[in-house]
């Protein structure tokens, strides 16, 4: 079949194999290159491979949980959307939560996803405890921080490239509700931004949606919301979580949809519609955390031809001159990003080929189109001048070498790849494109 990750960029023709259960995927393992897949909310070609692509979506139960420790053991294809509709009214809440609640435990591991309180609770590979492994022979291993670690390190942001992930145990986070207090803080150029993130540091969620079109004096204004799980006498009497009805985008955009025009109008609506002066308000956990859910297919609005995401960590301190360089130079070229996000992150804890590192991470979506990929190589070279590095995860156009300045452990990864039999077994096309 025709698949894509959620960008629409690439689409490639996939011989596919759904798993009803784990031990399918052993009558697989000798049709070898292959690659698991959730439910494909990577961005680019991470869960693509043309010659077998593994479809896990149905190794969906959860397996056993502990009401004191707070502990869950459920199958790789458990969506992050189960676990909250059936703990969250329980009182307990994932630790970290990407931007989607469409995705899966396995990609969740594969990619290390971080949140908006990276910066205090790190990226979700930090709150694992055990993962079960299939290995490319058709071993099942299970490992941890303290069994078979290196492999256990090697898998958390690994990109699905160690072994098939059969299950996953992680500690879930006690809660009082279903609600985030926050505020929006209006930061009118990038300095004062970096500001509001350092005052807002003691906060547990940050967050800040930044303008990339304007230039000069008003170059990277932001709004940046801060939230704190609320407790039950900061909610107004008789609320409660209340499920909201998601759109759809049923077609394609046409491309002209989406241009500096109309971008620049909504960025400047939509930044002067904030309060000029922080409200605190409550919210719900799906308007703070997964805004773009109530969405669905929003990925359509960039047309036909899809769109890569763009991001990049930048690390403290000479993150801050990059990333004025990054937002300068996509204001000259005019090809700004409708949606763009800007987050502090805290320390790297992770895999060795997680993501997060202690500074800066700007994400923004590019529609694909000739002009836009080559502005993305000009953002390469800035990202490379300032030891930073890009998501595996988001990626679909950089090269090998990029890869290599960003991740100083790759080295590492590969040796553990080779030494579980998985070099050129477990292969996507991400890996084949950057040479892994």
């Amino acid at each position: 079949m025709k698949l894509a990750g959620w960008g629409n960029f690439p689409r490639m023709s996939c011989r596919v194999a759904t798993l009803g259960a784990a031990d399918e995927a052993q009558s697989w393992l000798d049709q070898p290159p292959m690659i698991a897949r959730g439910l494909g909310r990577s961005y680019g070609d991470a869960a693509l491979q043309p010659n077998l692509t593994l479809l896990t979506r149905r190794l969906d139960h959860i397996l056993a949980f502990d009401p004191v420790t707070g502990l869950l053991s459920c199958e790789a294809g458990v969506t992050l959307e189960t676990i909250l509709d059936v703990f969250l009214p329980r009182g307990w809440l994932p630790p970290v939560s990407p931007g989607t609640k469409f995705v899966t435990l396995g990609g969740m591991v594969a990619a290390d996803v971080h949140g908006k309180n990276h910066h205090k609770a790190g990226s979700f590979g930090g709150h694992v405890r055990s993962l079960r492994l299939m290995l490319a022979d058709g071993r099942v291993v299970e490992c941890g921080p303290d069994v078979e670690p290196e492999l256990f390190w090697a898998t958390i942001g690994g990109m699905g490239l160690t072994g098939l992930i059969l299950s996953v145990s992680f500690h879930l986070l006690p809660v009082h509700t279903a609600f985030i207090r926050s505020e929006v803080l209006c930061a009118p150029n990038l300095e004062a931004a970096f500001d509001a993130f350092e005052a807002s540091a003691g906060w547990t969620y940050t967050v800040a949606w930044i303008d990339c079109l304007t230039g000069g004096r008003n170059l990277g204004r932001c709004l940046l919301t801060r939230g704190e799980l609320a407790e039950p006498d900061e909610l107004p009497p008789g609320l409660l979580p209340r499920r909201k009805r998601p759109k759809r985008v049923p077609v394609d955009l046409p491309n002209w949809v989406l241009n500096r025009w109309s971008m620049r109008a909504f960025n400047t609506l939509y930044y002067n519609m904030a309060p000029a002066k922080p409200r605190p308000a409550i919210m719900d956990l799906d308007s703070f955390f997964y805004p773009l859910d109530a969405l669905l297919e929003w990925n359509r609005i960039y047309g036909r031809n899809g769109f890569t995401q763009y991001q990049c960590v930048l690390p403290k301190p000479a993150g801050r001159e990059g990333l004025r360089h990054l937002l300068a130079t996509i204001q000259k070229s005019g090809f700004g990003s409708f949606l763009a996000v800007l987050k502090l992150f805290g320390g790297h804890a992770g895999g060795c080929l997680s993501f997060p590192m202690e500074g800066y991470t700007l994400a923004l979506d590019f529609p694909v189109r000739p002009p836009t990929l080559a502005l993305l190589h000009e953002l390469d070279a800035i990202v490379a001048d300032h030891a930073g590095r890009l998501y595996l995860a988001k990626d679909a156009r950089t090269t090998p070498g990029m890869l290599r300045k960003g991740y100083p452990r790759l080295v590492g990864f590969q040796h553990i790849r080779d030494q579980w039999g998985a070099t050129g077994r477990m292969q996507s096309l991400l890996a084949e494109r950057l040479d892994l």
